[in-house]
């Protein structure tokens, strides 16, 4: 077993960088999604209006279950939810 080391999960379990860096931008985002309606005391009734998405959509959401995210769709509803996005982008190191 090699002990190589990754600077990220997904770094780790996908296949290519690319799919790894959309992963790592649909978890954040979706962290930032669940922690909104936590902190807000939404039932997930109320988080499906705001959002514009089924009150099981966002049973998916907050389970965590990230493979039925696209990138586009959590950006939607973070600007649905009034949640403002900034993306940086860098040079690989």
């Amino acid at each position: 077993m090699s002990n190589q080391r990754f600077a990220s999960v997904w770094d780790a379990i996908e296949d290519t960088p690319e799919e790894a860096e959309n992963m790592k931008l649909r978890s954040v985002l979706m962290t930032a999604l669940k922690n909104h309606i936590t902190r807000t005391e939404m039932s997930q009734a109320q988080a499906a209006k705001l959002l514009g998405v089924t009150q099981p959509r966002v049973s998916d959401l907050m389970r965590g279950k990230i493979n039925l995210f696209a990138l586009d769709a959590l950006v939607n509803m973070a600007t649905a939810a009034g949640l403002h996005i900034e993306m940086r982008v860098l040079e690989a190191a």
